[in-house]
């Protein structure tokens, strides 16, 4: 009997963890389409799921880091899904490319559009929201993006807590992109050094071009040779003919 009810309270237990873990684990996340590499650009999709069994989200706010601004951001179109990118003025101008940006984007929001019954993100289901964004900074390991998740029924979740060092989870995380180690060239070596690398190739192939064309030149005047000396062996020998 204390056996069975051990049992009992254990796999209550173990299935009360595994909810709470399902729970916690299904929040809004943004992951790179490869790598995020820091001074450069990167595609990254915001994954939102829908937590909610009676309810459809649709609408979606991510909010842009002010302490890093993003001069590039680029959405790309999704079905069923009005997009708007909102600016805002720099305290502090930047540079990109040679020129002074004076605003960066602050905020994406897509909405959902089309019937009431059919729109957004239904129970059960996810949507990946794509942007193409960059420069990204070169002076930190990571980008927080606080976004708001809105439901049909009025509900709104904010995804705004930081993770901090040491401490659990928070109940409602930012989304979090991880920065990686600035591009580099093949095998491992710096840009700079895989240019250098190609100079030194196209100068290799530059010598093999020129030396096989002095081979082709120097075969071409050895047979032009044999063929004048048979031409005048061949004169010589029809002289003969003639003069017998």
């Amino acid at each position: 009997m204390n056996v069975s009810r051990i049992a009992l309270v254990g796999g209550v237990a173990a299935s009360t963890v595994l909810i709470l873990a399902g729970t916690a684990s299904a929040h809004v996340s943004v992951q790179p389409q490869g790598e995020a590499a820091k001074g450069g650009y990167a595609t990254v999709n915001f994954k939102v799921p829908n937590e909610r069994d009676d309810a459809s989200t649709t609408k979606v706010e991510v909010n842009f880091p002010t302490e890093h601004p993003l001069a590039s951001v680029m959405p790309q179109a999704v079905p069923g899904w009005d997009i708007e990118v909102t600016k805002s003025k720099l305290a502090k101008p930047m540079e990109m490319h040679g020129k002074k940006i004076n605003e960066a984007v602050s905020k994406v929001t897509w909405t959902a559009k089309g019937d009431k019954d059919e729109r957004g993100i239904r129970p059960g289901d996810f949507q990946q929201f794509p942007l193409s964004i960059g420069q990204l900074p070169e002076d930190a390991d990571q980008l927080v993006f606080k976004a708001i998740q809105t439901y049909d029924n009025k509900e709104v979740v904010r995804w705004i807590e930081e993770q901090k060092t040491g401490a659990d989870e928070p109940e409602s995380p930012a989304p979090v992109l991880a920065l990686t180690a600035p591009a580099t060239g093949e095998h491992g070596a710096p840009a700079d050094a895989k240019g250098a690398s190609a100079e030194a190739a196209d100068k290799q192939t530059t010598a093999a071009e020129a030396s096989s064309s002095d081979t082709t030149a120097r075969v071409l005047g050895v047979i032009g040779i044999v063929i004048g000396v048979a031409g005048v062996a061949f004169g010589v020998l029809a002289g003969r003919r003639r003069a017998a």
